[in-house]
């Protein structure tokens, strides 16, 4: 199977503090991966440098093939990937559709006077970026809130939100920093679904970060664990049940179903 992602031997320090310690594994085309660990493991971490947002201070990252160390985040969007993250980063007074909207303005090819020099050409994007939009709207099942300012929904609403952003620049791997966090349970069957359906109805390629660890097993093709930056397992949700090293710094003696 393809690999659309590899992380080779990353590490990542911020003065004498390594967040990320020799990590290493990769990512299959169109599967769902999830990092999971302790709090402080450096799941967010990885995620950043994925992303473009932190710079590793050693190893390689490597995306369809291709080194992107050293690439600006909006280079790496362009390429397919796309990121939701874990604190709700929309503009709160501006509508659901307004957010998704600017979502994509990335995207956007025709620059501000070509409507003027090239009769029809912005306005024929806009339409597009627009049924884009519409798409991820339908989707994640935005249609009665569509015109609501983001910053008066409740928080489950909102992290919906935050993922149709990261969904609506049409990424080939989607990067989602604890989607369910402060969800009820209703909320995250509801999230489960939709990341199996970017993933069997859109063959996206999902990172994940999840504390729920029955939704992780439940969803995750692969899994790598990380702990104090260091990685201490990888593999099938089966084989990170029955890893000695994961069950004693995280799982804890009770299996997982």
């Amino acid at each position: 199977m393809d690999h659309i992602l590899e992380v080779r031997n990353v590490s990542l320090q911020f003065g004498g503090v390594k967040a990320l310690d020799d990590v290493s594994y990769h990512i299959n085309k169109g599967e769902i991966f999830s990092l999971i660990g302790p709090n402080g493991a450096g799941k967010t971490s990885m995620l950043n440098c994925i992303s473009g947002l932190y710079r590793p201070s050693n190893g390689e990252i490597r995306f369809e093939g291709k080194n992107i160390l050293g690439m600006k985040p909006y280079k790496r969007t362009n390429l397919g990937i796309a990121r939701a993250f874990q604190n709700i980063a929309l503009f709160a007074h501006m509508s659901v559709l307004d957010n998704l909207k600017l979502g994509r303005h990335i995207l956007m090819k025709s620059g501000p006077l070509s409507g003027g020099i090239y009769w029809g050409k912005a306005a024929q994007e806009e339409v597009y970026h627009r049924r884009a939009v519409e798409e991820v709207i339908d989707f994640l099942e935005l249609q009665e809130i569509r015109h609501t300012p983001v910053g008066t929904l409740p928080y489950g609403l909102q992290k919906r939100v935050e993922v149709g952003r990261a969904l609506a620049l049409e990424p080939k791997l989607i990067l989602l920093d604890e989607p369910m966090a402060g969800m009820n349970n209703a909320e995250k069957e509801m999230m489960a679904r939709f990341i199996l359906d970017m993933h069997e109805l859109k063959e996206m390629t999902v990172v994940l970060i999840e504390h729920d660890l029955g939704v992780v097993m439940n969803l995750s093709d692969h899994i790598a664990v990380l702990d104090f930056g260091k990685q201490i397992g990888f593999g099938t949700p089966k084989e990170i049940q029955h890893n000695p090293e994961v069950i004693k710094a995280y799982i804890g003696e009770e299996e997982v179903g």
